[in-house]
């Protein structure tokens, strides 16, 4: 059984059991929530897909960890301009684990 979900304006395909990380999500760690905007659902060869959720679905998600994603480096430069920019982000993360998908 897996089922397609939308967290954090991206789309994951999960099933039960399986690590993911996301963005920064406000629950606190150890924090369990339910997410309803569940877009498609299988389960044993049977397809339910929603418009835009299917109704009445739900995943059930256990916050694990807050965390920041490796360093990703940012450099532009402009040949015999002298022009050099060197800038480097991390995104926040949040480690969950899938428990359960309802449909």
């Amino acid at each position: 059984m897996f089922a397609v979900v939308d967290i954090a304006g991206h789309q994951f395909k999960v099933s039960a059991d399986q690590f993911l990380y996301v963005n920064r999500l406000p629950q606190a760690e150890g924090e369990e929530f339910t997410l309803e905007s569940v877009m498609l659902v299988a389960n044993d060869g049977k397809v339910q897909v929603g418009a835009p959720f299917v109704k009445g679905a739900t995943v059930q998600a256990k916050v694990l960890s807050h965390l920041k994603d490796d360093k990703v480096i940012v450099f532009k430069k402009k040949r015999r301009k002298g022009y050099k920019k060197k800038n480097g982000h991390r995104q926040a993360l949040t480690k969950i684990q899938i428990q359960s998908i309802k449909a």
